[in-house]
């Protein structure tokens, strides 16, 4: 099967189950690797801008190893944060949020730290370099979703599949000072430790050295993945990052309530704060 009949079948596949709410059974038509996925998952995104959505900034996934025996997925991908996916807690505001859970297949949970662009870092940026062009840090939740039935999935499919985005909640926003040192940062956040409850229930615990040895690391890998490549948009000043969830995914549902914990020190990473969700 050529490119184009890849292409066009796998948007066809994908554009039932958005606007039915559909999972898929899999397989379905694959991009047969993940230059092929990235080509389509652009081409999906200029639809999306054309149709009138706004890119916000961009998803890192499976940063986390531990999952990867799990979903069998074993690198990261990226995809596309839209402004209509994100809702953003105000300075002030209690650190909490409520989100619909509607359109959305079998969604799960993600903790996760969120970096805010100050400028585009500069091509083959070092981790000072890159630290210098962030403007803060937060920590969020995002919800992914799969329309390959059951989380099964290659990694090609996942990053066609928008990168398995689904909504995204960015708490209060940390501000990283004028001159921070890249390694007093990169070591608060790998050294972040974070509690996800549902209700009163644990339900993880989970590290900043979890993804890809820290939040910086995972930063600086998507930076230079998306470099590499072809045809992708370039970073812009206000683009949000997220990196990797620091614990499994869970399963989430309307009327559930989940909220995080942050024990941290350190610059910036001892500044932030715990999050609470309420699903509709």
């Amino acid at each position: 099967m050529n490119d184009s009949a890849v292409f066009t079948d796998l948007l066809a596949d994908l554009d039932r189950a958005r606007m039915n709410a559909l999972a898929l059974d899999w397989p379905v038509t694959t991009p047969r690797d993940l230059q092929q996925a990235y080509a389509l998952a652009l081409a999906s995104r200029m639809a999306r801008i054309a149709a009138g959505d706004s890119p916000r900034g961009y998803k890192v996934g499976f940063t986390n190893r531990n999952i990867w025996p799990h979903y069998e997925v074993y690198a990261p991908i990226w995809g596309t944060v839209w402004q209509s996916s994100v809702t953003q807690i105000e300075a002030g505001a209690p650190n909490s949020g409520v989100l619909s859970l509607a359109g959305l297949c079998e969604p799960r949970i993600e903790p996760e730290i969120v970096f805010c662009l100050r400028h585009e870092p500069p091509p083959d940026c070092s981790a000072d370099q890159l630290v210098a062009s962030l403007d803060w840090v937060a920590h969020g939740f995002e919800i992914v979703h799969t329309h390959f039935r059951g989380w099964k999935f290659t990694a090609a499919q996942a990053v066609a599949d928008a990168g398995l985005h689904g909504r995204l909640l960015v708490g209060h926003g940390v501000k990283v000072p004028a001159g921070a040192v890249a390694v007093d940062l990169i070591q608060a956040l790998a050294g972040l430790r974070l509690q996800l409850h549902e209700g009163n229930e644990l339900k993880e615990e989970g590290k900043g050295v979890n993804v890809l040895d820290g939040p910086v690391q995972a930063l600086l890998h998507f930076v230079r993945e998306l470099r590499a490549t072809p045809a992708a948009p370039p970073l812009r000043p206000g683009d949000l990052i997220t990196t990797g969830t620091l614990t499994d995914a869970h399963p989430v549902r309307p009327g559930q309530t989940w909220r995080s914990t942050i024990e941290a020190s350190g610059p910036v990473a001892g500044e932030l704060s715990g999050l609470t969700i309420r699903f509709e």
